[in-house]
């Protein structure tokens, strides 16, 4: 049996290892993101540009967001919301500056560069809900709904 804190746990690792998401608020619709984290718990960080449709809709002030994320193998998926809100601060840009990030500003003092906190609040982590194995398993004779039911939880991630 799969705990809610397991699942946390295995949600945060495979976004460190992962780091692409769509994230989404009113006045931006869903892109992809790179996350960036430092520990296990909240705030997510991300590069934008002043330019986006994100960036645009968060210099208004901060929102309401939604974050989804799925992990490349399709073991752990998540569906989260929080409140964004630009917080270009130095030390921050400056631990998470990487050449990855470099490559799409002119450097750290970039006017264009913003930097958004994602202040996750609760999200539902569903683990390994593939359809494929479903199917096998009710061909089989399983109910695959009862094998599902605890790999699945609502977790508060504003640790």
């Amino acid at each position: 049996m799969t705990s809610p804190a397991d699942l946390e746990k295995k949600f945060w690792k495979e976004l460190k290892s992962d780091m692409t998401v769509f994230l989404a608020c009113d006045g931006a619709p869903p892109r992809p993101m790179t996350a960036s984290t430092d520990d296990d718990k909240s705030p997510i960080w991300f590069f934008t540009s002043t330019e986006t449709d994100l960036g645009k809709a968060l210099a208004a002030g901060g929102k309401s967001g939604t974050m989804t994320f799925v992990d490349k193998g399709h073991d752990i998926w998540a569906s989260a919301s929080g409140h964004l809100v630009i917080d270009n601060d130095r030390e921050v840009i400056d631990r998470l500056w990487n050449p990855f990030v470099a490559a799409w500003y002119d450097g750290k003092d970039d006017p264009k560069l913003t930097l958004v906190r994602y202040d996750l609040g609760e999200a539902q982590i569903w683990e390994d809900g593939s359809s494929l194995v479903a199917g096998i398993k009710m061909l089989l004779g399983s109910d695959p709904k009862k094998d599902f039911q605890d790999k699945t939880a609502k977790v508060d991630l504003d640790n």
